[in-house]
This record gives structure tokens, sequence and C-alpha cells, in this order.
């Protein structure tokens, strides 16, 4: 059987066919080390963790939002503080990306909307390239988020 492109993208936002997935690298993470910075690191987990969602709901917006207005970069992309604000934050963050992916696939699987049509209010980009764009960041930072847990001693998880 064929799986559609729609299927592929959709698929692509959360697989682990060659890498550990969102939910992997995430999951079990303690709360002394979320808000930890390894030596030679400017990032802790929190702020990765963070970054995904707030650049991923970025883009969400940017494909679902006629009224989308650009965030500043980079202050507007990642967390000033190193610790999660609140000891509910690292769950509230991660439920938030999960929200965002569904919606994400969602709407790869839309067949009222042309992948390769320009998005109405960008300039060019289209919402193929943009889907493409959510899951290859979302790799590139999953794997720096695994690097950071096994230079804090955290990975692989434990007790998941």
């Amino acid at each position: 059987m064929t799986v559609s492109l729609r299927e592929q993208l959709a698929r692509l936002l959360e697989w682990e066919d060659a890498h550990a997935s969102f939910g992997s690298a995430v999951s079990g993470v303690p709360a002394g080390i979320q808000g930890k910075r390894p030596p030679s690191l400017p990032y802790s987990p929190w702020q990765l963790l963070e970054h995904l969602r707030i650049t991923q709901h970025d883009i969400l917006d940017f494909c679902t939002n006629p009224k989308y207005s650009e965030p500043s970069w980079p202050a507007d992309y990642w967390p000033r503080s190193a610790e999660p604000p609140t000891p509910d934050s690292w769950t509230e963050s991660v439920r938030a990306f999960q929200r965002d992916r569904a919606e994400l696939q969602q709407l790869s699987r839309n067949p009222a909307v042309n992948l390769e049509s320009a998005i109405p209010h960008g300039q060019g980009q289209t919402y193929l390239r943009e889907l493409l764009l959510a899951a290859d960041h979302a790799s590139y930072h999953i794997g720096e988020l695994i690097v950071v847990r096994r230079l804090l001693g955290a990975w692989p998880p434990t007790g998941t």
C-alpha cells in the first residue's frame, strides 16, 4: 500500500524512524536539571524545549493566521531564563508542542489545502515548505536536547 504525501508529512512531524522522538527526548527529564546548562553550552533543556515549542507554534501561526505577525529573532524565539518559571512549566510546554504538532498534522492531511500553493500572506513560502521546516527544525533541536541530557547525566531516560 502506498502512503500519500499528506500522510508521510503528518508522520514526519513525529516519527522516530531514524532518531529518538520528541516524546522520548522530553520524557523523564528530572526537574533538577531542566534549568541547568552544561559547561560550554548556551542553553538548558528548558530553553531547548521552549524554543521547540515557540518555533513550531510560530510556523503553525504563519500557516493558518492571515493576520500573522513575525516575532523578533532571536529574542522572541528563545526564553531568557535557563529555568522553567513554574514547576508545571515543563509539562505545559510539552503539551502545547504536542497540540500544535497535531494541528500541523491536520493541516498536512487536509485535502482542501494545496500543499504546493503559496501561503497567501507569505512571501512565496508554500505549505509544503513550512511542514518540512517544522519537521526539520524539531529533528535538529530534539537531537540537541538529547546531547544536553547526556552531558547532564540524564540520558537514556530512566523509569519511563
